[in-house]
């Protein structure tokens, strides 16, 4: 089969075209003809730099995937051979991911792709959509009237998050650039800020009366996570899905303080069904018109890989970069 592999760490230019062995079928396992993949964030930096899983690199990158199931592992129940599916299942902790025109994956990590989405659209959807679902209802477990900020509106998980808590029956405002406010305004948020326009003052007043939300999640981080420490309530919560130089802020204001690392179970093998279970229900919401993923307009077939990194490190890709087969 044709994969993209990465023999050495740098610049997109290192993901180079070759043959590798189609994947052999193994328990608990499905083999899928890959038809889509996303780039996310962690895919440029697992291709970049040091990280603490560099030590376990796959050659094949991406974990994000849509496909046609070509074989089913012993074991395996729920799913048959051409069933159209969905999941992040590699590309991380020595599993091979998706940019190839085959993927071995974990039948936990998987879930029947929604009706209502192109196999291009549903690729765009599981790392964000669990980060986003697993910050809200597993970490913030946000609820109906609560007030909940989310920073970065158009980003990856951004955009997830805000429909999401608008779905749980959150009073949502979501920040965004000057840019994208137009994007951001059809996501359905009560209150869109423009952060260009308003400071945390301005928007804490003018979305909470002055009292600050009940929780934040910032998928921005950085210096941002001050602007979350300052639009929170006392005894409000926080999560980030990156980390932090500064936790004094949580003491000083009694919060809840949240990290939300999504990966935790492809590296340590447990926890794996809880992702197959969250994209069932996101599929669910997706195909009742609840959920849509914002696409970026620039499209990359599979072995464009290098060019689709380059656009998502440019900072103007507007939602999720995908690649097609």
């Amino acid at each position: 089969m044709k994969a993209m592999i990465l023999t050495t760490l740098g610049d997109a230019d290192v993901l180079q075209l070759a043959e590798r062995p189609i994947p052999t079928i193994v328990p608990g396992h499905l083999l899928i003809k890959v038809a889509a993949s996303s780039v996310n964030p962690l895919d440029t930096m697992l291709r970049s730099a040091d990280t603490p899983w560099s030590a376990n690199l796959p050659e094949i990158l991406h974990g994000d995937v849509a496909g046609t199931i070509v074989e089913v592992g012993a074991g395996v129940s729920g799913f048959d051979v051409g069933d159209a599916v969905y999941g992040c299942a590699g590309g991380i902790a020595g599993i091979n991911g998706a940019l190839a025109e085959y993927m071995l994956v974990d039948a936990d990590l998987m879930a029947h792709k929604p009706q209502r989405l192109s196999m291009a659209e549903a690729a765009a959807l599981p790392l964000v959509a669990i980060t986003a679902w697993e910050a809200l209802h597993q970490k913030l477990r946000i609820g109906a009237g609560d007030r909940v900020l989310v920073h970065g509106a158009t980003g990856g998980v951004g955009h997830i998050a805000v429909q999401l808590a608008k779905q749980a029956g959150a009073i949502v405002s979501t920040t965004c650039r000057p840019a994208t406010l137009a994007h951001a305004t059809h996501l359905g948020a009560d209150h869109v800020i423009d952060v260009s326009q308003e400071s945390v003052a301005d928007y804490v007043t003018r979305c909470t009366n002055g009292v600050g939300f009940d929780a934040v999640f910032d998928t921005i981080a950085g210096d941002n996570i001050n602007n979350s420490f300052e639009a929170v309530r006392r005894n409000g919560a926080v999560a980030t899905t990156l980390p932090i130089a500064d936790p004094l802020p949580i003491t000083l204001k009694s919060l809840s303080f949240h990290g939300v690392l999504m990966l935790l179970p492809m590296i340590h093998g447990e926890g794996r069904a809880n992702h197959g279970q969250i994209l069932r229900q996101v599929a669910e919401l997706v195909d009742a018109d609840k959920l849509t993923p914002l696409i970026d307009p620039n499209r990359f077939g599979l072995w464009q890989a290098g060019d689709a990194h380059r656009h998502l490190q440019s900072g103007q890709a507007v939602g999720k970069v995908v690649l097609t087969a």
